[in-house]
């Protein structure tokens, strides 16, 4: 499955976010997906994910409360509010085969390319 990200962009601390993964297959729903994120000079790091039949949701401690994962037939979504500069990172979508959602990156089968948060202060 091949995954595109968008919805990134430049926002004030305090502001709001929606990222985006759309996925180039009708078997999408099969799939548990997650967000992660990397920062410069960091390595990457879990944010939230959402098993595949939306029915179960784990976050990051750093986000929980701020950000929102959710689903429809062949796309994910990241709803982000409540921003921190400390948040700016470039935020990637992910699919794990079997439906299950994961924290760790070595879970997930296939990567979108990207895309670029900032928060100013």
């Amino acid at each position: 499955v091949q995954l595109q990200a968008s919805g990134g962009g430049l926002v004030q601390a305090g502001g709001s976010l929606r990222l985006s993964c759309a996925a180039s297959e009708g078997t999408f729903s099969m799939y548990g997906m997650g967000w992660f994120r990397q920062a410069p000079g960091k390595e990457r790091e879990f944010v939230a994910a959402i098993s595949r039949t939306a029915g179960n949701t784990i976050y990051a401690d750093s986000v929980k409360g701020r950000f929102t994962i959710s689903r429809d037939k062949n796309t994910v979504y990241l709803q982000m509010n409540s921003l921190k500069p400390e948040d700016t990172a470039v935020y990637y979508c992910a699919a794990s085969n079997g439906g299950l959602l994961w924290s760790v990156g070595s879970k997930y089968n296939y990567w979108g390319q990207g895309t670029q948060v900032t928060v100013s202060s």
